[in-house]
């Protein structure tokens, strides 16, 4: 139960939420589609994962080794800053944030990429931002098939992206599982995306949006029930 382990500092805020969707899943799923769509549709304000201005993220796929632990840092420096400033909206939506954060470096630590000593400090800094955060009022999981991933990563085209062999997208999908298996502490909705094409379906974007709002009315009819 590495993940529930280590979430667990976010009980210190128990039964208090920050107002805010966030958006996870592995790398291709349509995170960040998805994000731009509720923004757009239900006038969420968006903050995107930090990967276009990032200095390291290139390099690091190339040379994972020696990269890991900077890469790992600036991730959780700025998602943390992201969701700090998230917090003080009145509705956000986040492309992934640092509460799956530990993802990444737990497999970068079981592959070798990266050393005991520095997930070890990493983990330290996790668990210091970890307790001034609070629990997100619904976690969207967009589950798919590591086949699946893989061609709408090969689609999408980045170079630096195509050189990561199968193994550790289907390792990433692995622990995305596990992950959600052990997070219980906030609202998760999982909608499988397979066969979905949100960004260019209608039909397929309605599905997925009006899936989203029923998981929030049925919130809202359980904390009014708590409440009564």
């Amino acid at each position: 139960m590495f993940y529930a382990e280590h979430l667990k500092g976010l009980t210190n805020h128990k039964g208090d939420v920050w107002n805010m969707l966030v958006i996870d899943g592995v790398v291709g799923v349509g995170k960040s589609t998805l994000m731009e769509i509720l923004a757009k549709e239900k006038g969420l304000l968006a903050y995107e994962e930090p990967v276009v201005n990032n200095p390291i993220l290139d390099k690091f796929y190339y040379n994972r080794e020696r990269y890991s632990f900077p890469l790992q840092i600036f991730f959780l420096n700025e998602r943390f800053r992201h969701i700090k400033q998230a917090s003080l909206q009145p509705n956000a939506v986040l492309d992934r944030s640092i509460y799956g954060d530990l993802i990444f470096a737990k497999m970068l630590k079981d592959n070798g990429e990266m050393s005991v000593e520095e997930f070890n400090i990493y983990l330290d800094l996790f668990h210091n931002m970890i307790e001034h955060c609070k629990v997100p009022k619904l976690m969207v999981y967009l589950e798919i098939s590591p086949e699946e991933a893989m061609k709408r990563i090969v689609k999408r085209g980045r170079d630096f992206e195509q050189v990561v062999e199968k193994e550790y997208w289907i390792k990433l999908n692995e622990n995305y599982r596990q992950y959600f298996a052990q997070y219980s502490f906030s609202p998760v909705l999982t909608i499988n995306v397979d066969s979905l094409d949100f960004e260019n379906k209608n039909e397929d974007r309605k599905y997925v949006l009006t899936r989203i709002d029923e998981k929030l009315r049925q919130i809202r009819t359980q904390k009014e029930f708590h409440k009564s």
